[in-house]
Formats: structure tokens, C-alpha cells, sequence
């Protein structure tokens, strides 16, 4: 059966957008720095599905006879999580989603009547900046703390003990609610449940949920209309808000996706499917905390599970990203920038392009005779 497997390296971008002086994200290049300032690093199986081309690095390495490989640039407004992905799949936003430094008081004052809460925060900040000004005030008042970013999201984190996952989850559930209600369009409503008993050592957990807003329809939703099975691993079904995914497996880090992933791809089944992975770590624990060294050992941990993945003829493995997040460059957000697309068994070379090309290429190989 014709299988096919999509993996975003979530954040690993090469820089090179033609708007990236528009987001303030002038000279940024995740990859570009990794390989020039870190010493010594290499990506040795990465390299071989064409990598190191798509960088133009002078390190000659043996091309994989299967591989091919492209510069993608994103063509929808925005570089956000949720953006990127749905045009990925060939569904990016018309417009560009809302963006704020902190919420209107109305909508904070409805919020917290229906959630039965009062909010501390209400500011823009990083995930772990928030948890150091507020954590402790949170775990004396039993507050939560509302806060945003630069991207398109409301977040609300609080302690995963104290306040409870499940009254977490319900209270972004019911802000992902209001805000539909009142045609704002926010990306994502994103629960960040934490532990820790002070500033000193709070810590994220991996209890993390995204509420997306809906998508319209794209290649997943076609794909499932024509009988191949859409499975999600890690958040990739929060961030279609479920739409067009036959199955989903969250995931707690990058090990355990890859896990998962190694797990589905034995399967042997008897319809098409498409699996859909999203590896975050590269993105939630190195871009935004700018941690160049870890995010370079996040990449070699991949590179060294990439060596020994494998594939059956027919299939199609398409490695990518949603855009970057450079840990040199100044702040804790994403950065605007082209992603490298690698692929195994495409049967073809490809052309620069768009994020769009991702989803065409998979309903061809799913779809098409």
C-alpha cells in the first residue's frame, strides 16, 4: 500500500525569506548559524538527503541515490505555528491571524467569568520569563497566569498540581470558545501546565494542549475523502483542530515522536496512509529559550535516529519545517525564514518553492493514479 510520512522539524529554518526584514527577522538563519558558529557540528545523514546543498556548505557528502531536495518559502502572512502548517497542507490563512500585546479587558473580564477565575499577567512575554515573574504568585493566589507572544496566541499557564491539568484544559477550552464567539481569530488557545515549588525550579511539563482555530479544507481533509488514513503524531491534530485526522498520537518530546513514529511505520495495514509528524523540541525547549549548543544536539539526536530509519520502495518521506527560530538572533520569537524540504523517493529533483508544494506532492503520490 502506497504509504507516505512528513516530518516538521518544528523551527529548523535556513533562512533567506525575501520579507524577513518586514518581521523585524533581517539576517536570520537557524540553520546557517548552527553550522557556523558551532564547531564541529555535522549532520551527517541529513547531509545525505541533501542538506548541506540546500546550505551550500563546502563539506562534500555522498547524496543519497533516492534523495531530493529545496528551498521552501512561505507565501501566507505570518510565522507562527499554525500558518505554517496549514499551508503546508495547502490551506494557509487568507489573512493574517490577530496579534496582541495584551487582551482587552472585556474579553479577560468575560473570561474569567465563565472560567471562574482571576488572571495575573496579561502581558506579552516568553514562556520561561512569565514562570519567573509570576509562578510564585500564581502558587499564592492560585491565579492563573495569562500572557501572549508575538504570535497569534492567548496562553494560560498554571501549576499542574496545584490548579489541576483538567481545570487547565477546560479553561482553554472555554477561551478557544469565546473568541470564536467574538470573531477574534487567535491561532491557538495554549495550556501550559508547569510544576515546581519556586522560581528556581518551575519547569513546562509535557501536558502542553493547543485549541487551533478550524481550518478550511486541505489535503487532509481530501485525502480522508478518499479513503487514506491521516495520522497525526505529536500536535499535529491540535493544530487542525482535528480536521481531516483519521488518528492521533500526542506526543511528550521528540524521543517519544520518534518512537511513535517508528512504531506506526512497521505497521503493516491494508489502506493508503499519510503520517504527520511535528517534532517540537527544536522549537519549545532551544529557539525560544535561545539555547544554540542544545538545539544543535536536538538536531544531532534526529540525525542519528534518521540513520537508521528505513523505508520501503513506493514509499515517500518528506522531511521539512514551519518556519524558524534562529537562537542567535535577538528575542525569544519565531523568525521568518525559508525552510529546507528533504525527500526520500520523490522519483524527481525539485524546484525552490512554496510551503503549498508539501500537500501537492502527497495527494499526487496518495491520490492520483
Amino acid at each position: 500500500m502506497k504509504r507516505v510520512l512528513c516530518i516538521v522539524l518544528d523551527s529548523v529554518g535556513c533562512g533567506n525569506a525575501p520579507d524577513a526584514a518586514a518581521y523585524g527577522d533581517a539576517g536570520a538563519n537557524t540553520l546557517g548559524h548552527l553550522f557556523a558558529r558551532i564547531p564541529g557540528f555535522a549532520l551527517p545523514n541529513l547531509a545525505r538527503l541533501g542538506l548541506y546543498e540546500i546550505l551550500d556548505l563546502p563539506d562534500a557528502a555522498e547524496i543519497h541515490p533516492a534523495a531530493s531536495w529545496a528551498r521552501l518559502t512561505e507565501t501566507s502572512a505570518g510565522k507562527d505555528t499554525t500558518t505554517g502548517h496549514w499551508e503546508l497542507m495547502g490551506g494557509g490563512p487568507d489573512e493574517a491571524f490577530a496579534t496582541f500585546e495584551s487582551f482587552p479587558s472585556g474579553l479577560v473580564a468575560e473570561l474569567e467569568k465563565r472560567g471562574g477565575v482571576e488572571f495575573i499577567g496579561n502581558v506579552a512575554a516568553s514562556g520561561t520569563e512569565i514562570l519567573t515573574r509570576l509562578g510564585e504568585e500564581h502558587l499564592r493566589t492560585g491565579k492563573p497566569i495569562l500572557y501572549t507572544s508575538a504570535d497569534s496566541v492567548l496562553q494560560i499557564a498554571a501549576h499542574e498540581a496545584t490548579f489541576g491539568l483538567e481545570r487547565l484544559w477546560r479553561l482553554c477550552e472555554t477561551a478557544r470558545a469565546l473568541l470564536d464567539e467574538r470573531g477574534i481569530r487567535i491561532g491557538r488557545v495554549i495550556a501550559r501546565p508547569f510544576l515546581g515549588d519556586s522560581a528556581a525550579d518551575f519547569k513546562r511539563t509535557g501536558n502542553r494542549h493547543d485549541y487551533s482555530l478550524v481550518p478550511g479544507e486541505t489535503v487532509l481533509n481530501r485525502l480522508q475523502a478518499a479513503g487514506v488514513t491521516t495520522i497525526g503524531v505529536g500536535k499535529i491534530s491540535d493544530i487542525f483542530a482535528g480536521s481531516g485526522i483519521s488518528e492521533s498520537y500526542p506526543t511528550n518530546s521528540n524521543a517519544d515522536g520518534m518512537a511513535v513514529i517508528d512504531r506506526l511505520w512497521q505497521e503493516q495495514r491494508d489502506e493508503p496512509q499519510f503520517i504527520f509528524a511535528n517534532l517540537v523540541d527544536f522549537d519549545s525547549l532551544y529557539g525560544h529559550r535561545r539555547d544554540p549548543e542544545g538545539y544543535a544536539q536536538c538536531l544531532r539526536e534526529f540525525d542519528r535516529w534518521l540513520g537508521k530509519f528505513t523505508g520501503l520502495p513506493g514509499d515517500l518521506v518528506i522531511l521539512t519545517a514551519d518556519h524558524g527560530n534562529d537562537p542567535y538572533h535577538p528575542g525569544t520569537d519565531h523568525t521568518r525564514e525559508q525552510v529546507p524540504v528533504l525527500t526520500l523517493g520523490m522519483g524527481r529533483p525539485l524546484e525552490n518553492g512554496a510551503f503549498s508544494d508539501v500537500g501537492r506532492w502527497i495527494e499526487e503520490r496518495l491520490i492520483c493514479p
